[in-house]
């Protein structure tokens, strides 16, 4: 791992970099310590946000000139710390021989189908091979493309090793960042590759569709299940009414790929984009958040009279994903309460229908989501309507973009759109939060304040919730017979996995817990747009614009939004009616005893067909 922080009883150095005189810090490396001056060199394994050089790709390699006796040699900067009076070279001819070389190699047993590839045009092994100035390639063997594993059992994910260039960026994330640990190092040689452990498909694994490892792929190698098709198809279908929804964090995101800034909030842009593209209705998935708020918050005013506690949020489906597979004895912990999501499917064909005299057979749901866990979700047998799926299609960030892409659409082109549905389409800026890591928890407490006391709650603004560690804690008196409610925000699967084991063991003293299993939440989910090298300060700047959206909302609590209001008056009655019950929530499975009987069936017919002497 790079070392990025001097220690204080440790002495910089100084050395050169291409004649450039340079002060490093005490065991910082070669590459470090160029990139602060400015000095670009070619690098594909290393990624600096989650501290992650093997030196696996070797193509950082640079020349370290003669000194002390010693004679030039080549190394990987990603490795390689800067010693006193060093003297390297990063583009000696030696140095470009070696690193063209090793991107040569790379392609070797590389899918050269890169107009089909989901990263033509973004994908980094392309662009260290311009840098390098690779144009011809030796090494290439078909045989060895064709041997390599291609897995697309999930309907998230799809893992395709004709493509991958064992930079080990996503098995460090799984298994680091995420502690999920689903992915390893697999074969030997010419035949290593990326695998799931005990040789399991991507469905039978431990993996939870978070899709933190697809961001961190520097090419085509992991994706998710791609489905634009699908909604073109319902675009020219004049028999279908095409419904499409877009959660908080795609309004803060999209824009990037259009060269707007980071966080520049677009939602008028989407609005007016979906209905270029055909879309007969336009919803928020944040009118979804607001109806989640009135059922979780409901559910968990009566867990508290009940003494029951704590309850999970389960608004993200790679954390149910999680409790399912690795903890299936904190499932009785969770709310029932679907997700937004699955919220606004449900709705949209049961209550819409109602109000605007559709045929709900004909309704087709697409959302947009910065979630390739929302796929999976989808999916899900329990989240039906009478065996028709609430949700048809769901979109992530980037297909979003290729789809507007086919059509020719420039987003910053634009002139800004409102919505015209006069049902489902308002929220409030407590929905408009959802897509950050406490806001969950910060909308859910402005509702029971008010439930329970009968007041707005003030300050509106929680401070002890907002924050980016990976887990926050907080005592909040929501008033009346409740009081004091003690809760907690974590993000990243890493802190979820420490906070969980607390509340099985018993020493967790928490009424309420707010999980999203991306770091910062859904502003850097697994479907958002990739930034190379670098992708946590885009999360940042987008999770300041949400709430600067609830800081100037004119209804900023869930039970504000008219909507919302009549939704309840006209058709579910009360939350947590019996109506609402049916229709907004769910249950869970444990799926740890599925995989473990994967793993036995595996194991056996090992053991079974081996002879041992």
């Amino acid at each position: 791992m790079t070392t990025k922080q001097t220690p204080a009883a440790a002495v910089a150095v100084s050395a050169t970099i291409d004649g450039v005189t340079v002060r490093a810090e005490a065991n910082e490396t070669i590459l470090h310590c160029a990139r602060r001056y400015g000095i670009h060199i070619p690098s594909l394994c290393e990624l600096d946000d989650i501290d992650h050089a093997p030196g696996t790709c070797r193509i950082c390699q640079v020349e370290i000139l003669g000194d002390g006796g010693g004679q030039a040699h080549l190394a990987p900067s990603c490795i390689t710390p800067v010693e006193e009076g060093m003297a390297v070279m990063t583009h000696s001819p030696r140095a470009r021989a070696a690193q063209r070389l090793q991107v040569e190699l790379m392609f070797a047993d590389h899918n050269l189908d890169c107009v089909v590839c989901k990263r033509h045009g973004n994908c980094e092994l392309q662009d260290v091979a311009r840098v390098v100035g690779l144009d011809t390639n030796r090494f290439r063997d078909p045989a060895r493309i064709a041997a390599r594993h291609v897995d697309d059992t999930s309907p998230a994910l799809i893992r395709d090793m004709t493509r991958c260039v064992r930079c080990q960026r996503c098995v460090t994330v799984c298994r680091e960042g995420q502690t999920v640990d689903a992915l390893v190092m697999t074969g030997f040689g010419q035949e290593l590759e990326v695998g799931l452990k005990h040789g399991l498909s991507q469905t039978e694994s431990t993996c939870v569709s978070c899709g933190q490892c697809v961001l961190v792929c520097p090419t085509g190698a992991l994706g998710e299940r791609e489905e634009i098709d699908t909604v073109e198809d319902f675009l020219y279908d004049p028999g279908i009414v095409t419904v499409f929804q877009f959660a908080p964090a795609i309004r803060v995101s999209v824009g990037e790929e259009f060269g707007l800034p980071a966080g520049a909030n677009v939602q008028g842009q989407i609005v007016a984009a979906l209905r270029k593209l055909g879309a007969d209705i336009v919803l928020d998935t944040n009118f979804g958040a607001d109806v989640v708020i009135m059922e979780e918050g409901t559910e968990l005013l009566r867990h508290l009279v009940e003494k029951k506690r704590p309850t999970f949020t389960s608004c993200c489906p790679a954390w149910i994903n999680f409790a399912e597979r690795h903890y299936p004895a904190i499932l009785p912990y969770l709310s029932s309460t679907k997700s937004p999501q699955q919220t606004v499917g449900v709705i949209a064909k049961t209550y819409l229908p109602q109000k605007m005299g559709l045929d709900p057979k004909a309704i087709r749901v697409v959302s947009i989501m910065p979630c390739t866990a929302k796929k999976d979700e989808r999916v899900r047998p329990q989240l039906s309507l009478d065996g028709t799926d609430e949700i048809d299609v769901v979109l992530t960030t980037r297909e979003f973009v290729h789809l507007l892409g086919r059509r020719g659409i420039d987003l910053s082109a634009l002139e800004p759109s409102t919505y015209d549905n006069p049902y489902m389409s308002a929220f409030s800026g407590a929905g408009a939060i959802f897509g950050t890591t406490g806001g969950v928890m910060e909308a859910a407490v402005r509702t029971m304040y008010y439930v329970v006391t009968g007041r707005e709650m003030q300050p509106i603004e929680l401070g002890q919730l907002r924050g980016f560690e990976g887990v926050r804690t907080a005592t909040v008196d929501i008033g009346g017979d409740i009081g004091p409610v003690k809760v907690a925000m974590c993000h990243g699967l890493k802190s979820v996995r420490g906070i969980v084991e607390a509340v099985l063991d018993g020493t967790a003293d928490l009424d309420f817990i707010e999980v999203m299993a991306c770091p910062g939440g859904c502003v850097d989910g697994g479907g958002s747009l990739r930034s190379k090298k670098q992708y946590l300060p885009h999360a940042l700047k987008r999770r300041e614009t949400l709430f600067s959206i609830d800081h100037v909302a004119n209804v900023r609590q869930s039970h504000n939004n008219p909507q919302v209001q009549e939704l309840y008056k006209s058709f579910l009655g009360s939350p947590y009616s019996e109506l609402a019950h049916q229709l907004l929530h769910t249950y869970y499975t444990d799926r740890h005893v599925e995989m473990t009987r994967s793993v036995k069936d595996i194991w056996d017919s090992i053991t079974m067909s081996t002879v041992i002497y």
